[in-house]
């Protein structure tokens, strides 16, 4: 089962709205996933099909809230690849179809409105509802332990442009986009997405989701660190090699007893400890010299090695 499923079964279940919020969640659920079909008498009928049967069970229950609407439900199953049941709901043409559209606001002085919902948008809690039904319509979210990318899908670019203003009404960063002939309203980022499971309110989905991506955080910033301490050890590791060769170079050359007597110590202290850190070497010469003069004295004896004419390796690299 996906996660989109996961979250859409425990959505689907929610009980007990105000009828203006069972209104706005119905009018999500038919334009993201709905139809209209016309009969006789200027009548209009509803089709509307899911791949899930929580959400269709949802959807005929709101339904089923206004009096004299027949409905009729069709199960089909997928030939191709994917061989999932859709679940169609057909809504047959009558007068209550019509009082029903205009009470959703689908319906604006005898004919249809495709361009705004804005009527039944006016509470906090509508627009709440209002976004849980397009999420059950024709809505998406991954799974925490991939990429995070929530999204909702429609071929209506007027109702993808209220979708986003309702978003940014509740403080979340919607943003939307085109996908051949369809408009998708998307958040990309983890936070975002969490205050929309809680938004619509899918608390379970939720809780769910934080717990995959506080492991999932601590475990990047765990890399991050590993990773900068392996580059840490490696800059360190490199240093000493160029150290050593260095010194090398110059005991070859003059001999360490021709440096002063400062340089020297460094210089025997580096060859007998050749693996060690600054720090390790400080307490090699009991302490009589810090890190950052033991440091100093290093570079000083690689720059003779190099008026010696050693060359080191990135010298090397750069001709």
């Amino acid at each position: 089962m996906s996660f989109s499923t996961e979250v859409k079964n425990e959505l689907a279940h929610i009980t007990g709205a105000r009828s203006c919020c069972e209104a706005a969640e119905l009018a999500a659920l038919i334009r993201m996933g709905g139809a209209m079909s016309i009969g006789g008498n200027a009548n209009l009928g509803i089709n509307f099909s899911s791949e899930n049967a929580a959400v269709t069970r949802k959807v005929l229950g709101l339904i089923k809230g206004y009096a004299n609407i027949k409905t009729e439900v069709v199960v089909t199953r997928g030939r191709r690849l994917k061989k999932n049941n859709t679940y169609h709901v057909r809504v047959i043409p009558s007068p209550g179809v019509n009082k029903l559209l205009a009470t959703l606001g689908i319906m604006r002085d005898g004919g249809l409105n495709v361009h705004s919902d804005r009527g039944i948008l006016r509470k906090v809690c509508c627009r709440r509802a209002y976004l849980r039904g397009a999420f059950l319509g024709a809505g998406s979210v991954n799974r925490p332990e991939g990429s995070y990318h929530l999204e909702l899908v429609t071929g209506n670019a007027d109702l993808a442009k209220s979708l986003v203003q309702v978003m940014k009404s509740l403080d979340l960063p919607g943003r939307m986009t085109d996908r051949k002939d369809d408009y998708i309203v998307y958040l990309k980022d983890g936070n975002a997405i969490t205050a929309f499971l809680q938004i619509i309110g899918a608390h379970s989905a939720l809780l769910t989701f934080e717990n995959v991506r506080v492991v999932k955080d601590m475990r990047n910033q765990v890399n991050r660190l590993v990773n900068c301490e392996t580059a840490n050890l490696q800059k360190t590791v490199n240093a000493a090699v160029r150290q050593v060769e260095s010194i090398q170079v110059i005991a070859e050359a003059i001999g360490l007893d021709k440096l002063t007597p400062p340089l020297q110590e460094v210089a025997e202290a580096r060859l007998a400890y050749p693996e060690a850190t600054l720090s390790e070497l400080v307490e090699v010469l009991e302490g009589r010299i810090g890190k950052s003069g033991i440091n100093h004295r290093l570079r000083k004896l690689e720059e003779i090695a190099q008026s010696l004419g050693f060359r080191q390796p990135e010298d090397e690299m750069n001709k």
